[in-house]
């Protein structure tokens, strides 16, 4: 078996995308680039920008929020600390739209019968992890691999159990799937690659 991580510098629906023929079946990956990740940049946005204006509108006495009168705030304490909530909710929201333009986590899961291999790619942190890829000839894949755990932190993931190798994650990272879906996936790869399908 090969298996190998590309480090050199440097894709997004509601659902994971597949694409399959009869011999090559084809699994997008979501990443960042999900709803509420844009939701929650855009709403931080707002509220960061809001609250860094009236702390500086409290400092300057110069009234910059045209529906609200912010200059009546004594800047120390109050206008200070609602600048600091803006500062510190500007540079959250400059992480979360950071996140979803690099679309960390997304990627795609390739299983070639043609070429005999199958080829994970997903899309890292700038720097030398940005591009993670594995690929190792089909007939290394021994198992496709349930793991539900429900409760506070419900964990729903695919795995394929490949000799020689730790279990290796085809699921998206953030929100689990639906177990009906995780199911559905795991069927329908365990039987592309003829391989048992275990955790049920």
């Amino acid at each position: 078996m090969t298996a190998s991580t590309t480090t050199n510098s440097g894709d997004s629906e509601a659902k994971a995308n597949k694409n399959s023929t009869s011999s090559c079946l084809n699994q997008k990956v979501l990443g960042s680039r999900r709803f509420s990740n844009y939701w929650w940049a855009t709403v931080v946005s707002i509220g960061g920008i809001g609250f860094f204006l009236a702390g500086l509108s409290s400092y300057l006495q110069i009234n910059l929020i045209p529906f609200a009168e912010p200059t009546q705030l004594v800047f120390i304490p109050q206008g200070i600390a609602i600048g600091f909530y803006g500062v510190a909710g500007l540079l959250l929201a400059l992480y979360l739209w950071g996140m979803i333009l690099l679309d960390v986590g997304g990627g795609y899961n390739e299983f070639d019968k043609e070429k005999g291999e199958f080829h994970i790619f997903r899309w890292g942190f700038p720097g030398k992890n940005r591009r993670i890829e594995i690929k190792a000839p089909l007939q290394d894949i021994q198992a496709v691999r349930l793991e539900i755990k429900e409760g506070l932190n419900p964990r729903r993931e695919l795995y394929i159990r490949v000799k020689g190798r730790r279990n290796i994650p085809l699921t998206r990272v953030g929100q689990p799937l639906s177990i009906t879906k995780l199911e559905n996936d795991g069927a329908e790869l365990a039987r592309f690659l003829a391989v048992p399908l275990e955790g049920l």
